[in-house]
C-alpha cells in the first residue's frame, strides 16, 4: 500500500491513531497499520528512527500531542532496547495522560510476541489500561472493533459498519486481562482513511 508523502508541518486529522514501535518491529507495525487503514482509520506510522532530524522530531511531538489514540507496540525488541526514540515517544504519550481525566481513552498497548505485559519496560500509565496481543502484528476484526470503541465508546452497541469513523481492531480473543478497560467516552472524531508513514 502506498502511503502519502510525509509532511513535517502536517497535523494528524482528528481521530487519527499514532503507532509507535522499535525499528525491528516495522513489519508488525505495517500489518497493524494496513488493517486499520483498510477499515477507514487514519494512522500515523512513525518511521522517525529511519529518518531523524529536528523537523521530524518536532512533527512527531506535535502528532503525539494531537492524536486521538496512541498505540505503542511492545515486543522482545523493545524489551532489549533500553534506549531508543520510541521510548521518548512513549514518555511524551505518558506525559500527555497526566493532563487527561482518569479513564479517558488514549492508550492501547499491543504486544506482538510472547513478551509478558507484567514484565514490560513501559511507563506506568501503559499498565493502567487494557492491552491487546497480536502475534506478529496479525490484526483482524477484533482490533478494529477495539479501536472503534476507544475512539467512540458511545457507538459500542452499533454493529453497523462505519468506514469513515475511528476505530481499532485485533483478532478475536486478543485482549488479555488483568487491566482496567478504558472509561468515559472521548469526543467524537472523524479520521481520514489513510495510513501516513514518516520515511
Amino acid at each position: 500500500m502506498a502511503s502519502p508523502a510525509p509532511n513535517s508541518g502536517r497535523s494528524p486529522a482528528p481521530g487519527s491513531v499514532f503507532l509507535s514501535y522499535a525499528s525491528q518491529d516495522a513489519e508488525a507495525a505495517r500489518r497493524i497499520c494496513d488493517a486499520l487503514h483498510a477499515s477507514g482509520i487514519e494512522v500515523w506510522l512513525d518511521q522517525s528512527e529511519l529518518k531523524g532530524g529536528d523537523a521530524w522530531d518536532a512533527s512527531i511531538r506535535k502528532q503525539i500531542s494531537e492524536c486521538a489514540l496512541f498505540v505503542p507496540i511492545v515486543s522482545e525488541h523493545t524489551q532489549r532496547r533500553l534506549e531508543g526514540y520510541f521510548r521518548l515517544e512513549w514518555r511524551l504519550a505518558d506525559t500527555r495522560t497526566h493532563r487527561m481525566a482518569k479513564g479517558k481513552p488514549f492508550l492501547l498497548p499491543i504486544v506482538v510476541d510472547d513478551t509478558r505485559d507484567s514484565e514490560a519496560h513501559v511507563p506506568d500509565s501503559f499498565l493502567e489500561v487494557q492491552w491487546m496481543r497480536l502475534p506478529g502484528g496479525q490484526a483482524g476484526d477484533a482490533l478494529v472493533a477495539r479501536v472503534r470503541h476507544l475512539l467512540d465508546p458511545g457507538a459500542a452497541g452499533d454493529s453497523s459498519p462505519r468506514p469513515q469513523w475511528r476505530s481499532f481492531s485485533s483478532p478475536a480473543g486478543s485482549s488479555f486481562g488483568g487491566r482496567r478497560p478504558s472509561g468515559p467516552p472521548a469526543p467524537r472524531r472523524r479520521p481520514l482513511p489513510s495510513c501516513h508513514s514518516r520515511t
